[in-house]
Protein backbone atom coordinates (compact mmCIF):
# COMPACT_ATOMS: atom_id res chain seq x y z
CA UNK A 1 0.00 0.00 0.00
CA UNK A 2 1.71 3.31 -0.83
CA UNK A 3 1.49 5.86 2.18
CA UNK A 4 -0.65 9.26 1.65
CA UNK A 5 1.17 12.38 1.99
CA UNK A 6 -0.15 12.88 5.49
CA UNK A 7 1.42 9.77 6.45
CA UNK A 8 4.55 10.67 8.73
CA UNK A 9 7.51 8.16 9.57
CA UNK A 10 9.13 9.14 12.34
CA UNK A 11 12.80 8.96 12.19
CA UNK A 12 13.74 6.62 14.69
CA UNK A 13 11.80 4.31 16.95
CA UNK A 14 12.68 3.42 20.46
CA UNK A 15 11.96 0.05 22.49
CA UNK A 16 12.35 -0.46 26.28
CA UNK A 17 13.67 -3.34 27.30
CA UNK A 18 13.66 -4.91 30.36
CA UNK A 19 16.92 -4.84 32.35
CA UNK A 20 18.52 -3.10 29.54
CA UNK A 21 19.14 0.25 27.88
CA UNK A 22 16.78 1.57 25.38
CA UNK A 23 16.79 -0.59 21.94
CA UNK A 24 16.62 2.35 18.89
CA UNK A 25 15.50 1.30 15.47
CA UNK A 26 15.70 3.63 12.29
CA UNK A 27 16.11 3.45 8.46
CA UNK A 28 19.46 4.93 8.03
CA UNK A 29 21.40 2.27 7.34
CA UNK A 30 23.11 1.12 4.45
CA UNK A 31 21.50 -0.88 2.23
CA UNK A 32 21.42 -4.80 2.77
CA UNK A 33 20.83 -7.43 0.27
CA UNK A 34 19.64 -11.50 0.80
CA UNK A 35 21.28 -11.81 -2.56
CA UNK A 36 24.64 -10.95 -2.87
CA UNK A 37 24.94 -14.93 -4.33
CA UNK A 38 23.39 -13.64 -7.34
CA UNK A 39 26.73 -11.93 -8.70
CA UNK A 40 27.82 -15.55 -9.47
CA UNK A 41 24.81 -16.04 -11.22
CA UNK A 42 24.94 -13.09 -13.62
CA UNK A 43 28.86 -13.61 -13.73
CA UNK A 44 27.96 -17.24 -15.33
CA UNK A 45 25.66 -16.09 -17.42
CA UNK A 46 27.41 -13.29 -19.04
CA UNK A 47 29.95 -16.47 -19.89
CA UNK A 48 27.71 -18.69 -21.23
CA UNK A 49 25.40 -16.14 -22.90
CA UNK A 50 22.45 -18.13 -22.39
CA UNK A 51 19.54 -15.54 -20.77
CA UNK A 52 21.10 -13.27 -23.83
CA UNK A 53 20.45 -15.61 -26.11
CA UNK A 54 16.99 -16.26 -25.17
CA UNK A 55 16.66 -12.68 -25.49
CA UNK A 56 17.55 -13.27 -29.33
CA UNK A 57 14.68 -15.42 -29.91
CA UNK A 58 12.63 -12.33 -29.07
CA UNK A 59 11.24 -9.58 -31.40
CA UNK A 60 10.77 -5.87 -29.71
CA UNK A 61 8.22 -3.47 -32.24
CA UNK A 62 8.63 -0.84 -29.63
CA UNK A 63 10.20 2.69 -30.32
CA UNK A 64 14.48 2.35 -29.32
CA UNK A 65 13.98 5.87 -28.33
CA UNK A 66 10.90 5.16 -25.88
CA UNK A 67 12.39 1.55 -24.47
CA UNK A 68 14.00 1.69 -20.69
CA UNK A 69 14.39 -1.74 -20.18
CA UNK A 70 15.83 -3.57 -23.09
CA UNK A 71 14.42 -7.16 -23.44
CA UNK A 72 18.00 -8.95 -22.56
CA UNK A 73 17.52 -6.51 -19.31
CA UNK A 74 13.90 -8.10 -18.91
CA UNK A 75 14.34 -11.69 -19.79
CA UNK A 76 17.48 -11.78 -17.22
CA UNK A 77 15.51 -9.64 -14.58
CA UNK A 78 12.40 -12.67 -15.05
CA UNK A 79 15.18 -15.27 -15.08
CA UNK A 80 17.39 -14.20 -12.29
CA UNK A 81 13.98 -13.38 -10.07
CA UNK A 82 13.21 -16.96 -10.73
CA UNK A 83 16.63 -18.53 -9.39
CA UNK A 84 16.39 -16.41 -6.14
CA UNK A 85 12.99 -17.69 -5.04
CA UNK A 86 10.60 -14.67 -6.66
CA UNK A 87 8.23 -16.93 -8.75
CA UNK A 88 5.66 -13.84 -8.86
CA UNK A 89 5.85 -11.51 -11.22
CA UNK A 90 4.31 -8.61 -8.27
CA UNK A 91 7.68 -9.46 -6.61
CA UNK A 92 9.42 -7.77 -9.03
CA UNK A 93 7.69 -4.65 -8.04
CA UNK A 94 9.85 -4.31 -5.33
CA UNK A 95 12.99 -5.98 -6.83
CA UNK A 96 13.11 -2.83 -9.08
CA UNK A 97 14.77 -1.01 -6.60
CA UNK A 98 17.65 -3.64 -5.54
CA UNK A 99 20.91 -2.60 -6.54
CA UNK A 100 21.96 -6.39 -6.72
CA UNK A 101 19.61 -6.95 -9.35
CA UNK A 102 20.40 -3.59 -11.14
CA UNK A 103 23.99 -4.69 -11.30
CA UNK A 104 23.19 -8.38 -12.45
CA UNK A 105 21.30 -7.14 -15.63
CA UNK A 106 23.63 -4.97 -16.23
CA UNK A 107 22.62 -1.48 -15.12
CA UNK A 108 25.15 1.39 -14.54
CA UNK A 109 25.23 2.10 -10.62
CA UNK A 110 27.78 5.26 -9.79
CA UNK A 111 26.43 6.85 -6.68
CA UNK A 112 23.68 5.36 -3.64
CA UNK A 113 21.66 8.76 -3.94
CA UNK A 114 21.25 7.79 -7.57
CA UNK A 115 17.54 6.02 -8.24
CA UNK A 116 17.54 2.68 -9.24
CA UNK A 117 14.64 1.50 -11.34
CA UNK A 118 14.39 -1.83 -13.29
CA UNK A 119 11.28 -3.25 -14.65
CA UNK A 120 8.38 -3.99 -12.57
CA UNK A 121 5.19 -6.14 -12.77
CA UNK A 122 3.42 -4.04 -15.54
CA UNK A 123 6.14 -4.27 -17.83
CA UNK A 124 7.47 -7.60 -17.35
CA UNK A 125 4.17 -8.34 -18.04
CA UNK A 126 3.75 -7.86 -21.60
CA UNK A 127 6.59 -9.65 -22.04
CA UNK A 128 5.10 -12.90 -21.46
CA UNK A 129 1.70 -12.13 -21.57
CA UNK A 130 0.26 -13.09 -25.00
CA UNK A 131 -3.54 -11.83 -25.53
CA UNK A 132 -5.26 -14.11 -27.63
CA UNK A 133 -6.93 -11.25 -29.17
CA UNK A 134 -3.74 -9.64 -30.83
CA UNK A 135 -3.16 -11.06 -34.27
CA UNK A 136 0.28 -8.32 -35.03
CA UNK A 137 2.68 -7.32 -32.80
CA UNK A 138 3.80 -4.74 -34.36
CA UNK A 139 0.50 -3.17 -34.56
CA UNK A 140 -0.45 -3.51 -30.96
CA UNK A 141 -0.62 -0.28 -28.42
CA UNK A 142 0.99 -2.45 -25.61
CA UNK A 143 1.75 -6.06 -26.07
CA UNK A 144 4.54 -5.52 -28.44
CA UNK A 145 6.83 -7.98 -27.96
CA UNK A 146 6.91 -11.63 -29.56
CA UNK A 147 8.70 -14.65 -29.16
CA UNK A 148 9.50 -17.19 -31.89
CA UNK A 149 8.82 -20.99 -30.48
CA UNK A 150 11.13 -22.82 -32.91
CA UNK A 151 14.19 -20.83 -31.70
CA UNK A 152 13.59 -21.20 -28.36
CA UNK A 153 13.14 -24.68 -28.48
CA UNK A 154 16.44 -25.46 -30.16
CA UNK A 155 18.10 -22.86 -27.83
CA UNK A 156 17.44 -25.72 -25.45
CA UNK A 157 19.13 -28.68 -27.37
CA UNK A 158 21.99 -26.21 -28.60
CA UNK A 159 22.75 -25.47 -24.80
CA UNK A 160 23.15 -29.23 -24.07
CA UNK A 161 25.51 -29.47 -27.11
CA UNK A 162 27.64 -26.60 -25.76
CA UNK A 163 27.70 -28.24 -22.09
CA UNK A 164 29.99 -31.27 -23.83
CA UNK A 165 34.08 -30.13 -24.69
CA UNK A 166 33.40 -33.38 -27.07
CA UNK A 167 31.13 -35.86 -28.07
CA UNK A 168 30.00 -38.39 -25.82
CA UNK A 169 29.66 -41.83 -27.07
CA UNK A 170 26.18 -42.68 -25.81
CA UNK A 171 23.46 -40.51 -24.38
CA UNK A 172 20.22 -41.87 -22.82
CA UNK A 173 17.22 -39.56 -23.31
CA UNK A 174 14.43 -39.70 -20.63
CA UNK A 175 10.83 -38.73 -21.75
CA UNK A 176 8.42 -38.38 -18.96
CA UNK A 177 5.19 -36.04 -18.04
CA UNK A 178 4.21 -34.29 -15.11
CA UNK A 179 1.34 -32.02 -13.71
CA UNK A 180 0.76 -28.27 -13.54
CA UNK A 181 -2.23 -27.77 -11.31
CA UNK A 182 -3.95 -24.53 -12.05
CA UNK A 183 -6.82 -22.56 -9.73
CA UNK A 184 -8.40 -20.02 -11.71
CA UNK A 185 -9.86 -19.06 -15.99
CA UNK A 186 -6.96 -20.92 -18.26
CA UNK A 187 -6.87 -21.69 -21.94
CA UNK A 188 -6.62 -25.27 -22.51
CA UNK A 189 -7.38 -26.83 -18.74
CA UNK A 190 -9.24 -29.85 -18.18
CA UNK A 191 -9.89 -32.11 -15.32
CA UNK A 192 -7.56 -35.30 -14.98
CA UNK A 193 -8.42 -38.32 -12.81
CA UNK A 194 -5.11 -39.44 -12.48
CA UNK A 195 -4.00 -36.16 -11.16
CA UNK A 196 -7.09 -35.28 -8.92
CA UNK A 197 -7.47 -31.57 -10.47
CA UNK A 198 -7.36 -29.11 -13.26
CA UNK A 199 -4.17 -29.12 -14.59
CA UNK A 200 -1.58 -28.94 -17.67
CA UNK A 201 0.23 -31.84 -18.22
CA UNK A 202 3.85 -30.78 -19.89
CA UNK A 203 6.48 -33.30 -20.92
CA UNK A 204 9.90 -33.28 -20.51
CA UNK A 205 13.00 -34.68 -22.14
CA UNK A 206 16.45 -34.56 -19.70
CA UNK A 207 19.64 -36.10 -20.55
CA UNK A 208 20.77 -36.54 -17.22
CA UNK A 209 20.40 -33.42 -15.22
CA UNK A 210 20.05 -31.59 -18.67
CA UNK A 211 17.25 -29.87 -19.92
CA UNK A 212 16.33 -30.12 -23.16
CA UNK A 213 12.28 -29.85 -23.72
CA UNK A 214 9.84 -28.57 -21.34
CA UNK A 215 6.73 -28.84 -24.09
CA UNK A 216 3.37 -27.24 -22.33
CA UNK A 217 0.23 -29.31 -23.17
CA UNK A 218 -3.37 -29.91 -22.50
CA UNK A 219 -4.19 -32.15 -19.34
CA UNK A 220 -6.97 -34.35 -21.75
CA UNK A 221 -4.12 -35.94 -24.18
CA UNK A 222 -2.49 -39.04 -24.24
CA UNK A 223 0.41 -38.97 -22.12
CA UNK A 224 2.69 -39.89 -25.40
CA UNK A 225 0.71 -37.22 -27.34
CA UNK A 226 4.01 -34.89 -29.44
CA UNK A 227 6.80 -37.38 -27.89
CA UNK A 228 7.57 -38.76 -31.24
CA UNK A 229 7.49 -34.99 -32.54
CA UNK A 230 10.09 -33.82 -29.94
CA UNK A 231 12.64 -36.61 -30.32
CA UNK A 232 12.82 -36.17 -33.66
CA UNK A 233 13.34 -32.36 -33.47
CA UNK A 234 15.98 -33.00 -30.78
CA UNK A 235 17.52 -36.26 -32.45
CA UNK A 236 18.24 -33.98 -35.67
CA UNK A 237 19.73 -31.00 -34.13
CA UNK A 238 21.82 -33.73 -32.07
CA UNK A 239 22.81 -36.17 -35.15
CA UNK A 240 23.99 -32.20 -37.19
CA UNK A 241 26.52 -31.89 -34.36
CA UNK A 242 27.48 -35.36 -33.11
CA UNK A 243 27.09 -37.77 -36.11
CA UNK A 244 28.02 -41.01 -34.40
CA UNK A 245 27.08 -40.71 -31.06
CA UNK A 246 24.31 -43.99 -29.80
CA UNK A 247 21.41 -42.54 -28.59
CA UNK A 248 18.84 -44.92 -26.28
CA UNK A 249 15.78 -43.33 -25.56
CA UNK A 250 14.16 -44.15 -22.12
CA UNK A 251 10.86 -44.00 -20.10
CA UNK A 252 7.97 -45.63 -18.70
CA UNK A 253 4.96 -47.40 -19.89
CA UNK A 254 3.01 -44.24 -21.42
CA UNK A 255 5.44 -44.43 -24.43
CA UNK A 256 5.93 -48.23 -25.36
CA UNK A 257 3.67 -46.83 -28.28
CA UNK A 258 3.91 -48.65 -31.74
CA UNK A 259 5.08 -45.63 -34.06
CA UNK A 260 8.03 -44.27 -31.38
CA UNK A 261 9.45 -47.74 -31.62
CA UNK A 262 9.07 -48.27 -35.00
CA UNK A 263 10.54 -44.94 -35.55
CA UNK A 264 13.78 -45.97 -34.05
CA UNK A 265 14.12 -49.66 -35.13
CA UNK A 266 14.18 -47.93 -38.82
CA UNK A 267 17.02 -45.44 -37.43
CA UNK A 268 20.89 -46.30 -36.88
CA UNK A 269 22.15 -46.16 -33.39
CA UNK A 270 19.00 -45.36 -31.72
CA UNK A 271 17.56 -47.18 -29.48
CA UNK A 272 15.12 -47.74 -26.93
CA UNK A 273 14.82 -48.93 -23.30
CA UNK A 274 10.59 -48.74 -21.71
CA UNK A 275 8.05 -50.06 -19.70
CA UNK A 276 5.22 -52.00 -20.55
CA UNK A 277 2.50 -52.42 -18.62
CA UNK A 278 1.32 -56.60 -17.81
CA UNK A 279 -1.00 -58.12 -19.36
CA UNK A 280 -2.36 -61.75 -18.71
CA UNK A 281 0.22 -62.97 -21.60
CA UNK A 282 3.14 -61.34 -20.59
CA UNK A 283 2.63 -63.09 -17.02
CA UNK A 284 1.98 -66.55 -18.49
CA UNK A 285 5.65 -65.94 -20.39
CA UNK A 286 7.39 -65.42 -17.30
CA UNK A 287 5.71 -68.00 -15.02
CA UNK A 288 9.30 -70.02 -15.48
CA UNK A 289 11.14 -67.56 -13.70
CA UNK A 290 8.36 -67.13 -10.95
CA UNK A 291 8.81 -70.74 -10.36
CA UNK A 292 12.81 -70.40 -10.13
CA UNK A 293 12.36 -67.63 -7.46
CA UNK A 294 9.68 -69.12 -5.41
CA UNK A 295 12.12 -72.17 -5.26
CA UNK A 296 14.97 -70.01 -4.52
CA UNK A 297 13.49 -68.26 -1.99
CA UNK A 298 12.17 -71.41 -0.36
CA UNK A 299 15.54 -72.90 -0.35
CA UNK A 300 17.11 -69.60 1.79
CA UNK A 301 14.00 -68.96 4.12
CA UNK A 302 14.03 -73.04 5.06
CA UNK A 303 16.98 -73.75 7.26
CA UNK A 304 16.05 -70.26 9.27
CA UNK A 305 12.72 -71.45 9.58
CA UNK A 306 13.90 -74.55 10.86
CA UNK A 307 16.30 -73.21 13.09
CA UNK A 308 13.35 -70.89 14.29
CA UNK A 309 11.10 -73.69 15.26
CA UNK A 310 14.01 -75.05 17.66
CA UNK A 311 13.73 -72.22 19.57
CA UNK A 312 10.27 -71.03 19.65
CA UNK A 313 7.06 -72.66 19.05
CA UNK A 314 5.84 -73.74 15.68
CA UNK A 315 3.26 -70.78 14.79
CA UNK A 316 2.49 -69.01 11.47
CA UNK A 317 4.65 -66.00 12.22
CA UNK A 318 7.61 -68.49 12.29
CA UNK A 319 8.04 -67.86 8.30
CA UNK A 320 7.25 -64.21 8.49
CA UNK A 321 9.78 -63.59 11.29
CA UNK A 322 12.74 -66.14 9.02
CA UNK A 323 11.45 -63.79 5.86
CA UNK A 324 13.06 -60.63 7.84
CA UNK A 325 16.56 -61.79 7.35
CA UNK A 326 16.32 -63.37 3.92
CA UNK A 327 17.00 -61.38 0.84
CA UNK A 328 14.07 -61.31 -1.90
CA UNK A 329 14.30 -63.69 -4.57
CA UNK A 330 14.96 -61.43 -8.33
CA UNK A 331 15.16 -63.37 -11.32
CA UNK A 332 15.05 -61.73 -14.99
CA UNK A 333 14.76 -63.52 -18.41
CA UNK A 334 13.86 -62.22 -21.94
CA UNK A 335 11.20 -62.68 -23.87
CA UNK A 336 10.09 -62.54 -27.57
CA UNK A 337 6.68 -61.13 -27.53
CA UNK A 338 4.09 -59.64 -29.94
CA UNK A 339 0.89 -58.01 -28.98
CA UNK A 340 -2.02 -59.65 -31.05
CA UNK A 341 -3.19 -56.43 -32.80
CA UNK A 342 -1.10 -52.73 -32.19
CA UNK A 343 2.38 -54.06 -33.03
CA UNK A 344 3.65 -54.83 -36.24
CA UNK A 345 6.83 -57.15 -35.40
CA UNK A 346 7.90 -59.11 -32.29
CA UNK A 347 10.23 -57.59 -29.78
CA UNK A 348 12.46 -58.34 -27.30
CA UNK A 349 10.64 -58.18 -23.62
CA UNK A 350 12.38 -58.64 -20.62
CA UNK A 351 10.66 -59.54 -16.85
CA UNK A 352 11.93 -59.28 -13.87
CA UNK A 353 10.32 -61.37 -10.38
CA UNK A 354 11.09 -60.16 -7.63
CA UNK A 355 9.44 -63.22 -4.82
CA UNK A 356 8.66 -62.65 -1.05
CA UNK A 357 6.82 -63.98 1.69
CA UNK A 358 4.25 -61.55 1.00
CA UNK A 359 4.02 -60.99 -2.63
CA UNK A 360 4.93 -61.18 -6.09
CA UNK A 361 6.19 -58.45 -8.11
CA UNK A 362 6.76 -58.83 -11.77
CA UNK A 363 7.35 -56.13 -14.26
CA UNK A 364 8.14 -55.70 -17.79
CA UNK A 365 10.26 -53.83 -20.32
CA UNK A 366 10.32 -53.64 -23.94
CA UNK A 367 13.59 -52.93 -25.34
CA UNK A 368 15.46 -52.83 -28.77
CA UNK A 369 18.85 -53.62 -27.48
CA UNK A 370 19.77 -57.19 -28.57
CA UNK A 371 20.52 -60.13 -25.94
CA UNK A 372 24.27 -60.66 -27.01
CA UNK A 373 24.61 -56.61 -26.20
CA UNK A 374 23.74 -56.44 -23.01
CA UNK A 375 21.85 -59.77 -20.82
CA UNK A 376 18.47 -59.32 -19.11
CA UNK A 377 19.25 -58.55 -15.47
CA UNK A 378 21.80 -55.60 -16.52
CA UNK A 379 19.50 -54.05 -18.81
CA UNK A 380 17.04 -53.96 -16.14
CA UNK A 381 18.80 -52.82 -13.38
CA UNK A 382 21.99 -50.64 -15.41
CA UNK A 383 19.56 -49.04 -18.25
CA UNK A 384 16.10 -48.87 -17.10
CA UNK A 385 15.90 -48.15 -13.46
CA UNK A 386 17.95 -45.34 -13.79
CA UNK A 387 15.50 -43.55 -15.75
CA UNK A 388 13.68 -42.68 -11.53
CA UNK A 389 16.35 -39.54 -11.35
CA UNK A 390 14.83 -37.87 -13.86
CA UNK A 391 11.86 -37.53 -11.11
CA UNK A 392 13.94 -35.92 -8.97
CA UNK A 393 14.73 -32.85 -11.73
CA UNK A 394 10.90 -32.56 -12.31
CA UNK A 395 10.69 -31.73 -8.58
CA UNK A 396 13.86 -29.50 -8.88
CA UNK A 397 11.57 -28.07 -11.47
CA UNK A 398 8.42 -27.58 -9.51
CA UNK A 399 9.44 -27.09 -6.29
CA UNK A 400 13.02 -25.24 -6.45
CA UNK A 401 12.21 -23.03 -9.56
CA UNK A 402 8.22 -23.16 -9.49
CA UNK A 403 7.58 -24.05 -13.35
CA UNK A 404 4.15 -25.50 -12.34
CA UNK A 405 3.42 -21.50 -12.15
CA UNK A 406 1.45 -21.36 -14.84
CA UNK A 407 -1.19 -18.88 -13.75
CA UNK A 408 -1.43 -16.52 -16.48
CA UNK A 409 -5.29 -17.37 -18.81
CA UNK A 410 -3.54 -18.01 -21.89
CA UNK A 411 -1.74 -21.07 -23.02
CA UNK A 412 0.86 -19.32 -25.14
CA UNK A 413 1.74 -17.22 -21.84
CA UNK A 414 1.96 -20.03 -19.68
CA UNK A 415 4.36 -21.57 -22.22
CA UNK A 416 6.68 -19.18 -21.85
CA UNK A 417 6.37 -18.97 -18.50
CA UNK A 418 7.40 -22.76 -18.36
CA UNK A 419 10.32 -21.36 -20.42
CA UNK A 420 11.47 -19.00 -18.52
CA UNK A 421 11.75 -21.57 -15.08
CA UNK A 422 13.71 -24.36 -17.71
CA UNK A 423 16.50 -21.15 -18.53
CA UNK A 424 16.04 -20.59 -14.59
CA UNK A 425 17.00 -24.48 -14.69
CA UNK A 426 19.65 -24.75 -16.64
CA UNK A 427 21.27 -22.06 -15.32
CA UNK A 428 21.57 -23.34 -11.76
CA UNK A 429 22.56 -26.70 -13.48
CA UNK A 430 25.36 -24.83 -15.38
CA UNK A 431 26.80 -23.30 -11.73
CA UNK A 432 26.45 -26.89 -10.20
CA UNK A 433 28.13 -28.62 -13.24
CA UNK A 434 31.11 -25.96 -14.18
CA UNK A 435 31.56 -24.45 -10.65
CA UNK A 436 30.85 -26.95 -7.92
CA UNK A 437 32.39 -30.17 -9.14
CA UNK A 438 34.38 -31.64 -6.34
CA UNK A 439 32.55 -30.14 -3.96
CA UNK A 440 29.41 -30.90 -1.06
CA UNK A 441 27.19 -29.53 -3.35
CA UNK A 442 28.31 -31.34 -6.59
CA UNK A 443 24.81 -33.42 -6.66
CA UNK A 444 23.26 -30.60 -4.98
CA UNK A 445 19.62 -29.95 -5.39
CA UNK A 446 18.50 -26.14 -6.74
CA UNK A 447 16.56 -25.12 -3.46
CA UNK A 448 19.93 -26.45 -1.57
CA UNK A 449 22.42 -24.31 -3.94
CA UNK A 450 19.83 -21.24 -3.57
CA UNK A 451 19.96 -21.60 0.26
CA UNK A 452 23.99 -22.28 0.91
CA UNK A 453 25.29 -20.15 -2.12
CA UNK A 454 23.23 -17.52 -3.51
CA UNK A 455 20.90 -15.96 -0.51
CA UNK A 456 23.78 -14.30 1.21
CA UNK A 457 23.32 -11.34 3.27
CA UNK A 458 25.51 -8.22 2.46
CA UNK A 459 26.19 -4.60 2.86
CA UNK A 460 26.30 -2.34 -0.40
CA UNK A 461 28.37 0.54 -0.45
CA UNK A 462 27.67 2.27 -3.62
CA UNK A 463 30.27 5.05 -4.91
CA UNK A 464 31.55 6.60 -8.20
CA UNK A 465 34.74 4.76 -7.95
CA UNK A 466 33.39 1.51 -6.66
CA UNK A 467 30.23 -1.02 -5.86
CA UNK A 468 31.38 -2.95 -2.58
CA UNK A 469 29.48 -6.08 -1.75
CA UNK A 470 30.27 -6.60 1.55
CA UNK A 471 29.01 -10.29 2.68
CA UNK A 472 29.22 -11.54 6.10
CA UNK A 473 32.30 -13.01 7.58
CA UNK A 474 30.15 -14.91 9.16
CA UNK A 475 29.09 -16.89 6.27
CA UNK A 476 30.12 -20.70 6.33
CA UNK A 477 30.41 -21.45 2.66
CA UNK A 478 33.07 -18.52 1.88
CA UNK A 479 35.25 -20.72 0.76
CA UNK A 480 33.05 -22.99 -1.75
CA UNK A 481 32.04 -18.98 -2.49
CA UNK A 482 35.78 -18.61 -3.97
CA UNK A 483 36.16 -21.84 -5.75
CA UNK A 484 33.32 -20.87 -7.76
CA UNK A 485 34.71 -17.24 -8.48
CA UNK A 486 37.75 -19.22 -9.72
CA UNK A 487 36.30 -21.41 -11.75
CA UNK A 488 34.10 -18.32 -13.29
CA UNK A 489 37.39 -16.87 -13.59
CA UNK A 490 38.62 -19.70 -15.82
CA UNK A 491 35.45 -20.08 -18.05
CA UNK A 492 36.19 -18.10 -21.76
CA UNK A 493 34.47 -14.52 -22.21
CA UNK A 494 32.21 -14.94 -24.73
CA UNK A 495 33.52 -14.27 -28.64
CA UNK A 496 37.58 -14.42 -27.07
CA UNK A 497 38.16 -17.45 -29.55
Amino acid sequence: MTPSKNDCIPEQFIFEQVKSCPVVVNFSGKPVTSDAGLTLIAELDKKREITSRLAACFKDYREPSKVLHPINSLIAQRVYGLIMGYEDINDHETLRHDPIFALAVGKVVNSEQESITLAGKSTLNRLEHCPENISSRADSRYHRIEHDTNKIENLFVELFLESYRKPPRQIILDLDVTDDLIHGNQEETFFNPYYGGYCYAPLYIFCGKHLLSAKLRPSNVDPAEGGLEELQRIIKIIRSKWENVKIIIRGDSAYSREDIMVWCDHKMSVDYVFGLAPNNRLIQLAQSIKYRASQEYSRKTKPIVEFFETLFPSSKDVKNDAATFVDNSVWYCSLDYKTLNSWSRNRRVVAKVEYSYEEVDTRFVVTSLPIHKIPPGRLYTQKYCPRGDMENRLKEQKLGLQSDRTSTHTFEGNQLRLWFASIAYILMNALREKCLVNTEFKNATVETIRTKLLKLGAIITISKQLVLIAISSACPYKDIFTKIYKRLSRLPCPNSG
